[in-house]
């Protein structure tokens, strides 16, 4: 008997789709009340989003002591790569100030997000970008909000001046000191890390040597951070710590982009003596920049090329997974690890790479550096002095590179050095 098999067809179920909904959170002081003040957000945004019935989770974006006039802030932009990736399609806010106070800035991200089909809803102005006279209303009250900002701005202008006319420091974040009522107060502690700095710096240690040498001492910075090398080059020129104060040697560009630029004439400046207690000697601060002026030229290279160097975001480390960095050497140019450079190998195992044998591996695959940018997606550095060499289509090639020996690294001085030093040893041992 035949049997026939009927199918059928069911319907599909129409699920409704969850609306993806992120918040963006920031405030724009780093001081500890503040902080709280963003942590109250994120936690009343996360709770709002994950309790709301039709809304899916995306995530709460915050940034901390940053100004809303300036749109480089780092989650603000992850916020909006994640837009662009289709990944939301509503944002929360507390309000246009928060969201950014430059009107142009406001409008192009609203503008941009709205062409993706992405709302943005502030809450106290009660305003969905999307929405028929969103942009309207946004173009009035941002306005508003970006006068309020020029006007807090010029204000804290002219607080900061009339201190620096009264001798009055305006930045109390300085390692070694405390701020009291205008006057710099040393913190014991603090002072001998300083003190470290420019002793070390005098005997001969280069920057990076005193970075790792506070670290592996623990000696960490005002704000309980680890110790890095634009921060200790920062100390070592500040005048502050011989007593003395220059004010006003920068100022802000304006409220808007809030680059600050160097004072050269523009502004008075104010040389206040005897202003508080020294932590260094006015001479030894001056033999320091003395000295940091004798290695800036005896390193200095006139025609160093200025732009980015051909394997610059190509060499990636396959221990910590930054990009290597280019440095200048008393034996040449090496591409080291920035996270082995500032912290050795206690956190980092790679190796730093001379740059004339990077080229020469280079080539070997590529056949020219100019070709480097279009045939090679990466270049991932092994520990065991590996090279591998990523195409856009995936496929990898593998290079290994030999070390200098010790005798092809040393450099005349190097050399002349170490004769100095074994004509020394033989006459002392003559001599006994």
């Amino acid at each position: 008997m035949e049997r026939i098999v009927v199918q059928r067809h069911f319907p599909k179920a129409n699920i409704p789709q969850l609306k993806r909904v992120a918040a963006y959170a920031r405030v724009s002081s780093g001081k500890d009340a503040m902080l709280h003040s963003l942590s109250a957000q994120v936690s009343y945004y996360s709770d709002l989003i994950q309790n709301h019935s039709g809304w899916q989770y995306a995530g709460v974006y915050a940034d901390e002591a940053l100004t809303g006039t300036k749109d480089n802030r780092d989650n603000f932009q992850r916020l909006l790569a994640d837009c662009r990736a289709g990944k939301i399609d509503l944002v929360l806010t507390k309000s246009i100030s928060r969201f950014a106070r430059n009107t142009v800035t406001l409008l192009e991200t609203v503008r941009e997000l709205k062409t993706m089909g992405v709302d943005v809803y502030f809450e106290e102005q009660n305003i969905h970008s999307l929405s028929a006279d969103g942009e309207l209303m946004l173009t009035i009250l941002a306005s508003y909000a970006q006068e309020e900002s020029l006007s807090a701005s010029e204000n804290q202008k002219w607080r900061v001046r009339h201190n620096y006319e009264n001798g009055l420091a305006w930045n109390g974040t300085i390692l070694g000191y405390r701020y009291d009522h205008g006057t710099y107060i040393i913190e014991p502690e603090e002072a001998e890390t300083v003190r470290m700095i420019f002793d070390s710096y005098l005997q001969g240690d280069g920057i990076m040597a005193i970075v790792k040498k506070l670290n592996a001492s623990n000696r960490i910075t005002r704000y309980g951070n680890e110790c890095g090398p634009t921060g200790v080059m920062r100390i070592l020129r500040n005048y502050t710590y011989t007593r003395n104060l220059l004010l006003q040697q920068t100022f802000s560009e304006n409220h808007l982009t809030k680059c600050r630029q160097r004072n050269n004439g523009e502004f008075p400046i104010y040389h206040i003596q005897n202003a508080h207690e020294a932590i260094i000697p006015l001479e030894q601060f001056n033999a320091v920049q003395d000295e940091i002026k004798r290695r800036a030229e005896k390193y200095y290279t006139p025609h160093r090329n200025k732009g980015k160097y051909p394997f610059s975001g190509l060499l990636v480390c396959a221990g910590c997974g930054k990009n290597y960095r280019r440095k200048n050497t008393a034996t040449g140019a090496v591409w080291i690890c920035p996270t082995f450079n500032s912290r050795g190998k206690a956190f980092c195992q790679s190796k730093q790479i001379p740059e004339d044998i990077l080229i020469a591996a280079t080539k070997e695959v590529v056949g020219s550096l100019d070709a480097l940018g279009c045939k090679i997606t990466a270049v991932r550095v092994e520990n065991d002095n590996t090279l591998v060499f990523r195409y856009p289509d995936g496929i990898e090639t593998v290079r290994r590179w030999q070390d200098r020996s010790r005798r092809e690294s040393w450099t005349p001085e190097m050399k002349e050095t170490a004769r100095q030093k074994e004509l020394e040893r033989r006459s002392h041992h003559d001599k006994q």
